[in-house]
């Protein structure tokens, strides 16, 4: 919101040596957010000037331009060259003299041009910031001034004026106006404030308004919103009579032009301009376009609307509009129509102001891509108490600028429901700030907001006033109060953790795998948890078919409505968007929840508790009950080179060995025992595919993609991928984790070849011998796999690496041996083992 300080000064008392800094300062005070300044970035001396001759000279580019004698005010005139054309000898202009900077920056000074030294500019509305227009100079006749010559046309002009500019936070809609900035100006500095609404003349205005009647308005709204009706308040006037090419004031094009809004014309820059005063947005129409009287109403199926953009709306059945007997004139709260725009042929107006829904509003903005100034309005609650009020203001600026006849015929209707008193007991604000305030302070915050305090048994009834929709229970009024008797009472004090607290062993676990996989050199992401309903059936389940997954009521990206049942799809979408950038070498990584409702249970409760209370028990299992299992995972994606070529290293490939290595690094942190089988993915290379578990549980999987896959989601023929369920590894990871102390004796080495079915996994076979060979084996490791000449068809040969160590004794070759032995006689009890010679 932009409030230029004249503006301001009307209505609150902002000292005279007020800088808009000052004013700044004093707003955020309150809770405003600084913005901006603006001014017009004009500098002197630019003055009123008369022509007293132009004389014009065509030029040998085909252009003529005019050489001109101009009275500023002194001795002898200056000679301008000035090349428009839609001024005479008598007109008075603004001419901007040697010295002077316009709006660019663009500065102004005596030069030679077409053979003349033109000693100054005569300028046109847009050179000075004034608007647009710039096909000819600025008559100030026009504007209706007759000013002498020499007058400083700065300050006639309002161009000495300046702006703040504050965000304006969404539960706050009352400050989208000077009446409400000025509000706030004086809740912060004490400086007396002028309600514009309290003014006599036009609150006596705002009350003729109220009891005119005849002329029809019907209020039809039979589809309302959420149960509330689209229009609460509605007042309508007609100006008879009337002149709209009239031109609008200076001063009321300076200060809108200083508040963001483009003036159009007298009747249009009217009701903007009583819109930034007062905050009730407006609009007119051309009455002699209106067919009988107005009625409001939802969209009829397949009704169209021509907004004042022209562009052609399809209005949905939930618009809200403004028609007349036949068809919609304008979408209310939005835009008017075009069809009933006014023209300079005007001469009657109907100006109509109104209280719309919210929500309703909202929902057309959206719907038809059409933002506003009045919908912004709109959006955040407008003043019901303000809508007459800022009808009688408009007609009366009408037909002030732009004469005519105030019609006695109008409307009025108002079935807006008043606040209701909110109870405050005494020592609530303490109890929730922090701070001790007084009951004086209590009650003259609430009061300076504009609300009515009444004292009760144990504190007070507030009601908050019409302007105020936000406030809807005592917390809201807390926040008032602090407000307005300062944030800085509220001491900055850092509360201390009760002892014993702190991460839990869940949370803590989940940071030391994330850390691992980081300190290995792979890169934490966080991607969104929408995905394709496509994705969820490809990740969420090894076995393909469809899976239970979450549908978002409101879904961002129609092609991503489901919540994600695995972090595949994420990274995979993160590999796409990085390969698409050159960066071919990645290894990911994310730690998140993924989400797997239990097939047939329905989720979702209306019951959310207030954010004030405690929730109960029952609240609190009935909001469980109502999301799905949300359990941890961790997921890992490698493609490209692991090691990059380099002098003296050949380049090696990521793949299935990289994601096996960071399930073992994840496991081996967390001090869960991983065992890796072979298993199937419908997603996966069949034989580059593992199974994962802990404790015999499966608990994820890792593989490559397949090809097919891979090509289609325009990633590397070897995309390596890993997905652990981290809440399970937790829970079945040892609790009680000690270190093992370095053996202080030699170890034995020996190998053992055994011959075993290609069907046996060696997996197995390395937990048979670990098993067979007893305490004595410190370690046993997969060194070799042969098939070929010497080893019968259907067999494969396994060597493993054993390594044997005693901790109170140096072993023998013979103790080593006998347990290599025990363990190959296992394997061969249990799977046909044979040892190979």
């Amino acid at each position: 919101m932009r409030v230029p300080l004249s503006w301001l000064r009307e209505f609150v008392d902002v000292p005279a040596d007020a800088t808009p800094e000052d004013v700044h300062a004093a707003l955020v005070r309150v809770g405003l957010e600084e913005e901006d300044i603006h001014s017009f970035e004009v500098t002197g001396p630019v003055v009123v000037g008369q022509v007293i001759s132009a004389e014009p000279e065509p030029q040998s580019n085909g252009k003529t331009i005019n050489w001109c004698q101009v009275d500023v005010g002194e001795a002898e005139p200056r000679g301008i060259v000035c090349g428009a054309h839609n001024f005479a000898p008598g007109d008075k202009v603004v001419v901007s003299l040697p010295g002077a900077v316009l709006p660019g920056p663009f500065p102004i000074s005596a030069r030679k041009t077409y053979g003349h030294v033109s000693d100054g500019m005569i300028a046109s509305a847009r050179e000075l910031g004034l608007g647009d227009e710039h096909s000819g100079i600025l008559r100030l006749a026009e504007l209706g001034l007759d000013p002498e010559p020499g007058t400083d046309a700065i300050a006639l002009l309002g161009l000495d004026d300046v702006a703040v500019e504050v965000n304006v936070t969404p539960d706050r809609g009352y400050a989208f106006s000077v009446r409400g900035i000025a509000r706030e100006y004086s809740n912060s500095t004490g400086a007396t404030f002028r309600d514009p609404l309290l003014d006599p003349a036009l609150s006596a205005a705002a009350d003729e308004r109220r009891a005119a009647t005849g002329f029809a308005v019907t209020i039809s709204d039979d589809a309302p919103v959420r149960g509330r009706q689209g229009c609460t308040v509605f007042t309508a006037a007609v100006v008879r009579g009337v002149d709209p090419s009239v031109p609008t004031p200076p001063w009321m094009v300076s200060r809108l032009t200083l508040a963001g809004i483009r003036s159009i014309s007298l009747i249009v820059d009217i009701s903007n301009y009583v819109m930034l005063e007062l905050g009730q947005p407006s609009h007119a129409y051309d009455l002699a376009k209106i067919s009988g009287g107005l009625v409001v109403r939802r969209a009829r199926a397949g009704e169209t609307l021509v907004t004042l953009d022209g562009k052609t709306r399809n209005l949905d059945p939930e618009d809200l509009v403004v028609a007349d007997q036949s068809v919609a004139v304008g979408l209310a709260g939005v835009m008017g129509g075009l069809d009933s725009e006014i023209s300079d042929s005007t001469t009657d107006i109907l100006v109509e102001a109104a209280i719309w829904e919210p929500v309703t509003i909202s929902r057309s903005v959206r719907r038809h891509k059409l933002p506003s100034e009045a919908a912004k309005r709109y959006e955040r609650g407008v003043d019901p108490a303000a809508s007459a009020a800022a009808v009688a203001r408009v007609i009366t600026l009408v037909q002030q600028l732009a004469g005519g006849t105030i019609d006695l015929a109008g409307f009025y209707t108002d079935s807006s429901t008043p606040p209701e008193p909110i109870e405050l007991p005494d020592g609530f604000a303490e109890s929730i700030m922090g701070v001790a305030y007084s009951a004086d302070e209590v009650t003259d915050s609430l009061t300076a907001i504009g609300a009515t305090v009444e004292p009760a048994s144990d504190g007070w009834l507030v009601t908050p006033p019409t302007w105020r929709p936000d406030l809807t229970d005592r917390w809201t009024l807390v926040e008032e109060v602090a407000r307005i008797v300062g944030y800085d009472r509220i001491p900055a004090i850092l509360p201390v953790a009760p002892p014993g607290r702190g991460l839990s062993r869940s949370q803590r676990l989940r940071r030391i795998a994330a850390q691992a996989l980081a300190a290995g050199g792979a890169t934490e992401v966080l991607s969104y948890p929408f995905v394709a309903a496509s994705f969820n059936d490809l990740f969420g389940s090894p076995v393909a078919g469809g899976v239970a997954a979450i549908r978002l009521a409101n879904p961002l990206d129609p092609d991503a409505a489901w919540l994600r049942t695995s972090l595949i799809p994420g990274l995979i979408g993160v590999a796409r968007r990085n390969l698409s950038r050159g960066l071919t070498d990645l290894a990911l990584f994310e730690v998140g929840t993924v989400f797997r409702p239990e097939p047939g249970v329905e989720y979702g409760s209306d019951a959310l508790p207030r954010g004030g209370a405690l929730p109960a028990e029952a609240e609190l299992a009935e909001l469980r009950a109502s999301i799905p299992p949300q359990p941890w995972s961790i997921g890992a994606l490698f493609v490209g080179d692991a090691v990059r070529k380099q002098p003296g290293q050949p380049a090696v490939a990521s793949g299935l060995a990289d994601a096996l290595g960071a399930a073992h690094q994840i496991a081996t942190t967390l001090s869960a025992d991983l065992e890796v089988v072979t298993g199937e993915h419908h997603a996966l290379h069949p034989g580059r595919t593992a199974q994962l578990r802990v404790a015999g549980q499966p608990v994820g999987f890792a593989g490559e993609l397949l090809p097919a896959l891979a090509s289609d989601w325009d990633l590397p023929r070897v995309t390596a991928i890993l997905e652990l369920d981290l809440d399970a590894v937790i829970a079945l990871a040892a609790t009680d984790v000690s270190a093992t102390p370095i053996a202080g004796f030699p170890a034995a080495t020996q190998d053992v070849s055994l011959v075993v079915s290609e069907t046996v996994r060696a997996g197995e076979v390395k937990a048979l011998i670990v098993e067979g060979a007893g305490e004595l084996l410190e370690h046993a490791a997969l060194v070799d796999e042969y098939r070929g000449p010497g080893i019968p068809d259907g067999s494969k040969s396994l060597t493993f690496a054993l390594r044997f160590r005693a901790s109170d004794r140096t072993l023998t070759a013979a103790e080593a041996t006998e347990a290599k032995n025990a363990a190959v006689a296992l394997a061969a009890a249990r799977v046909g083992a044979t040892a190979r010679e």
